[in-house]
């Protein structure tokens, strides 16, 4: 039984590693601005009003975690907001660039002396990060984002690996949630059960992975 706590765990991929970790006996603390229903329906301990990109609220959650062992932080918590060359929003990139490449670095940085050997760090990514990858332009917040995400991934896995924390960064396919409007082709619970086996895999030697939730590894 591990201390799992979730980021963004109000809804989508979220909501469903928190179910399935929980259903499997997982001690599960989800974290979110504002908890839903469903959440609240799990059962687990919940830590609402928490903004990642806010300090204040992060290191509220570090108090309220208060120095307790957690096993695996699942930075999950991330926004999309679409743009083209054409009608780039710079502001609407800030905000990415501040919850989903910032926000996993300050929870990280917020929660680190709960980490010990054994601990494992998933940062929930895209491969939509990834450079080598791109061959359709656009999306330019979103993809700088996960690019810069990825990159703060590479360095938490070479900076924890001597306190015997391992680090995955982690694509769950084009899932189908609120936040791709429902366009997906992945349903949440079967993303989740991808993710949650790659998490079980992690070790020492494999940290600082960038891979799809199917077990692919993905191309800077």
């Amino acid at each position: 039984m591990a201390n799992v706590l979730v980021t963004g765990a109000n809804r989508g991929i979220g909501l469903e590693l928190c179910r399935q970790l929980a259903e499997r006996g997982d001690q599960v603390i989800g974290v979110c601005r504002e908890a839903s229903p469903e959440l609240q329906k799990l059962g687990v301990k919940i830590v609402a009003g928490v903004d990642v990109t806010k300090e204040a609220d992060v290191a509220a959650l570090a108090k309220r975690v208060g120095g307790e062992r957690i096993d695996i932080l699942i930075n999950n918590a991330g926004v999309l907001l679409p743009d083209g060359l054409g009608a780039v929003d710079f502001e609407l990139v800030r905000t990415q660039l501040e919850v989903n490449a910032l926000g996993p670095l300050r929870v990280t940085q917020a929660l680190r002396d709960s980490l010990g050997q054994g601990s494992k760090v998933v940062l929930v990514t895209s491969r939509m990060g990834s450079i080598a990858d791109n061959t359709s332009g656009a999306m330019y917040g979103y993809r700088m984002s996960k690019a810069a995400l990825n990159a703060a991934g590479a360095s938490l896995a070479q900076d924890l690996k001597s306190r015997g924390v391992a680090v995955v960064i982690l694509h769950p396919g084009f899932v189908r949630t609120g936040m791709t409007s429902n366009r997906g082709a992945v349903e949440p619970a079967d993303a989740a059960r991808g993710l949650i086996a790659r998490i079980d895999e992690l070790t020492l030697e494999s940290t600082g992975r960038f891979l799809h939730a199917n077990g692919e590894t993905l191309p800077w």
